[in-house]
């Protein structure tokens, strides 16, 4: 017979529990604030590149890292690097679990190369893969080109409009870093071991294929598919609620208010001209969903998250949904590296305890 025992209070989900303390970024849910390395999201959003990003995050984690520019030119010899690998891509594979096993390859290390070689491979490597999925041979990168234009001309064969290379920017900025989210924790768990970089970034990226993390924006794709036109949302939306089913796009675990990332990358969508009658339609559905939920559940705040624009933007720039959690990845590589690098520079071994609930042993008399 089994002994119970009263389950001591513990904080679900590590609710409220401070794990680090960080330089890199701070989420205030409640103000709807977004700060990384001491500037809002909107001082950043729309306003600088890839690699501008990349410096401001590992500035002081690398003695030998160099200025802006010379990170860029990195980037481009580093994505020509990766293409080494793209040699064999796995077949039978979704388009994560694919861009995971080519990132295996890159050798394990703590140095700026390594640093640099991850973000570089993951764009090599999603680029790759998609255009594997249709049916297309992989296109070797440009080292002279900028990070977003590259990686846009490696999906589609083609150079993108200066508006669509700053959509990317935008995107790959806004999500380069959040706080001690699920992936970001894992990777600082892996860094403590000391296992090296590409590990911990491997670590991140199989906790951002979960569907409650990183894998969540292409049921929105689906949802505007299914209302079709914007006098149908209304009625799709209360049918879905009062079938239990959660909105995909709304709410989030730790803002209480709008979260500031939506309007940066519903600002980056509006010069997508060809993206004008789907941004009409997301903007109608929007409006009908936040109603509809302040009158079902006004005791919680369900606002519009990061999820529901970047739907829009990465489906505009060409991306199928079954590559939005790989996308998601490049950018938020970066803010990996750094936390690795922060946890390994001022951290120690991540060892929390638990709380044994099991059967007592019988001890013999």
């Amino acid at each position: 017979m089994l002994v119970k025992q009263e389950f001591q209070k513990l904080a679900e989900g590590l609710e409220g529990v401070v794990a680090a303390n960080t330089i890199l970024s701070d989420v205030d849910g409640a103000a709807g604030r977004l700060v990384i390395r001491g500037f809002e999201l909107g001082q950043l959003a729309g306003r600088t590149r890839f690699g501008e990003v990349a410096h401001l995050l590992l500035d002081g984690f690398f003695d030998d890292l160099p200025e802006p520019a010379g990170l860029e030119a990195m980037l481009g010899a580093a994505r020509v690097e990766a293409f080494a690998y793209v040699d064999a891509i796995p077949a039978g594979l979704n388009a994560v679990e694919a861009v995971r096993a080519l990132l295996a390859r890159i050798p394990d290390g703590d140095d700026l190369r390594t640093a640099i070689r991850l973000p570089a491979g993951v764009s090599v490597f999603t680029a790759a893969v998609a255009r594997q999925r249709k049916g297309q041979m992989p296109l070797p990168p440009d080292p002279e080109a900028d990070h977003a234009t590259d990686m846009l001309r490696m999906v589609r064969g083609s150079n993108p409009t200066v508006d669509e290379a700053a959509a990317l920017d935008t995107y790959l900025v806004t999500v380069c870093d959040h706080g001690l989210n699920a992936s970001t924790f894992a990777v600082r768990v892996t860094a403590s071991t000391l296992a090296g970089l590409t590990s911990a970034v491997l670590t991140g990226i199989s906790t951002l294929k979960g569907p409650l993390h990183g894998g969540a924006p292409g049921p929105v794709v689906e949802m505007l598919d299914e209302i079709g036109e914007a006098s149908n949302a209304r009625a799709w939306i209360e049918r879905a609620i009062d079938r239990g089913e959660r909105l995909m796009g709304f709410g989030h675990r730790i803002y209480r208010v709008r979260d500031p990332r939506a309007d940066a990358l519903k600002q980056a969508v509006r010069p997508l001209s060809s993206n004008t009658g789907r941004l009409a339609l997301a903007e109608a559905v929007e409006a009908a969903a936040l109603q509809i939920l302040s009158e079902r559940k006004p005791d919680r705040s369900l606002q519009t998250n990061v999820e529901f624009y970047t739907a829009l933007l990465l489906e505009a720039l060409g991306f199928e949904p079954a590559e939005f959690t790989c996308v998601f990845a490049m950018g938020r590589t970066l803010g990996w590296i750094a936390h690795a690098r922060e946890q390994v520079c001022n951290g120690r071994l991540i060892r929390p305890a638990s709380v044994y609930v099991g059967p007592i042993p019988k001890i013999a008399a």
